[in-house]
């Protein structure tokens, strides 16, 4: 399942509704929709972020004339998030426990083991 992307900037924990992409080579910073995918080089940002964008002193910002909106869940996201409910759900899966040795204590994936040379 596709998780939320949030905004990139420090602090923000808002949902990413923009992504800003610079072009150094025409000094101009690219306001746009969210893209599909999250690229290297570009930062997502919330809405208010990606209204108050301003770009250095010599360059031009570029801003989506549209209305920014969050994506809607796909089929494929709705789907993984059945799946994993119901996996979560299921009564009949209990974890297999590995064989432990007589002497030896387990507590989660570390296991404790007696000193051999004590008596």
């Amino acid at each position: 399942m596709r998780s939320v992307r949030r905004c990139s900037r420090t602090g923000c924990a808002n949902p990413a509704v923009a992504t800003l992409t610079y072009a150094y080579a025409d000094s101009t910073a690219v306001v746009g929709p969210l893209a599909t995918y999250s690229e290297p080089h570009s930062y997502d940002l919330c809405e208010e972020h990606a209204l108050r964008l301003t770009a250095p002193r010599g360059w031009e910002v570029v801003r989506h004339q549209g209305e920014f909106a969050a994506p809607e869940p796909t089929v494929d996201d709705l789907t993984a998030l059945a799946e994993a409910v119901r996996e979560a759900g299921r009564a009949d899966v209990s974890p297999k426990l590995p064989d432990v040795p007589a002497g030896s204590h387990r507590r989660g994936h570390l296991r404790v083991l007696p000193d051999p040379h004590e008596d």
